[in-house]
């Protein structure tokens, strides 16, 4: 019988460097050869990116996480996308280019940047010949990379997992076995507009958390019966704000980040705690006739408002690309998330690295206990 406890990454851009403050906290508590505590792993976005290269180390969690954290600690714009004048405004021209042109002429994908950076970075990165070797060996049970389909409106969940996973297919979502590679990274971590989305197979994907609209599907269709979630929710959007004009559009934006990548993801663990409170009220010999089974979770947050931590360390972001962000109204002062997900730099990842460690530690009895460390 594998185990069913379940990593969930959600998304986030240059957020994600958070999640691997967590795992550097909870992979201390493990021996040197000890595989990954977690044997189902499901991301979105850049959770995706950081998901499979764990599940690639599967049978060595140190090793996974200290890959990781070496990427991440080492991290600048220009390996994510092309950063420079040159690099900006000569795509930028291209994609003017492209809006004066025949659709059936040039069919490639618009975006304001281009991030064939993080392309190469995955090719050279990751070895996706080790996710067939982890689930043969039993040290991984199943990998899944969630996808928006722009063709279908639906949130598609590709995977790889042990023979005796079953696709499924439920109102506007599914779970799709494949081979997974670079493609369906990059289409996870399409932010809209941000970045092109991919083509795949007949489709054209983009971020996951899109039409994300149950981000627990699929570790549950995975077979989890316990989840762990490190979740990329800011605190800020706790506090009331009092705006003397109109919301820029810049603070807009910013909105709109934030509900696609955490709305959804706090609505379903709302849900689910529900059902678990509700099955709970059922005595256990009869719980079989709900066709629902209690799922236990662990919910770990950034205790830190991730923009203002953004905002001190804006001056480390390419100038091309802060010149290119005053254009629509974003600057250092601005009151606007989108910075905390571009700011692909050390000095800002480092920081949200050791932040996610910090909070991981905070909590590190419920973390004991969910994964029965003693």
């Amino acid at each position: 019988m594998p185990d069913k406890t379940a990593l969930v990454l959600g998304g986030g851009g240059a957020r994600a460097a958070y999640q691997v403050g967590v795992l550097k906290a909870i992979v201390q508590f493990y021996p040197r050869n000890h595989g990954v505590p977690f044997k189902i792993i499901c991301g979105t976005s850049a959770g995706a990116i950081n998901g499979t290269s764990i599940a690639t180390h599967a049978s060595c969690f140190h090793l996974g996480v200290r890959k990781l954290e070496w990427v991440w600690r080492h991290f600048s714009t220009h390996k994510v996308y092309r950063s420079s004048f040159g690099g900006i405004f000569s795509h930028l021209a291209q994609m003017a280019l492209m809006g004066l042109q025949d659709v059936k002429i040039n069919t490639e994908a618009g975006s304001l940047f281009d991030n064939q950076p993080l392309r190469n970075l995955l090719n050279n990165l990751i070895n996706f010949e080790r996710i067939d070797r982890n689930i043969a060996n039993g040290a991984l049970h199943a990998l899944s990379v969630d996808t928006s389909c722009y063709n279908s409106s639906r949130s598609v969940s590709f995977f790889q997992a042990a023979k005796e996973i079953d696709e499924w297919n439920r109102a506007r979502r599914g779970g799709q076995r494949t081979h997974l590679h670079t493609e369906h990274l990059l289409a996870s971590a399409a932010i809209p507009l941000v970045f092109p989305s991919v083509k795949l197979n007949r489709g054209y994907y983009g971020d996951g958390s899109v039409h994300q609209l149950a981000p627990l599907s699929s570790p549950i269709h995975l077979g989890a019966e316990k989840i762990m979630v490190i979740n990329l929710e800011s605190p800020h959007k706790q506090v009331h704000k009092e705006f003397e004009h109109h919301p820029k559009t810049a603070t807009i934006a910013g909105h709109l980040l934030d509900t696609i990548f955490s709305d959804t993801l706090n609505s379903d663990l709302e849900r689910l705690q529900r059902i678990n409170s509700t099955l709970n009220l059922i005595p256990k010999e009869r719980r079989h006739e709900a066709s629902l089974k209690t799922i236990d979770t662990l919910v770990i947050k950034p205790s830190e408002d991730l923009s203002l931590i953004a905002a001190q360390h804006y001056q480390d972001m390419p100038m091309a690309v802060k010149a290119l962000l005053r254009l629509i109204g974003i600057n250092q002062q601005s009151d606007s998330s989108i910075v905390s997900y571009l700011l692909f730099e050390q000095s800002y990842c480092s920081a949200l690295i050791n932040l996610g460690y910090q909070d991981a530690m905070c909590q590190i009895d419920e973390i004991k206990a969910f994964f029965n460390i003693r």
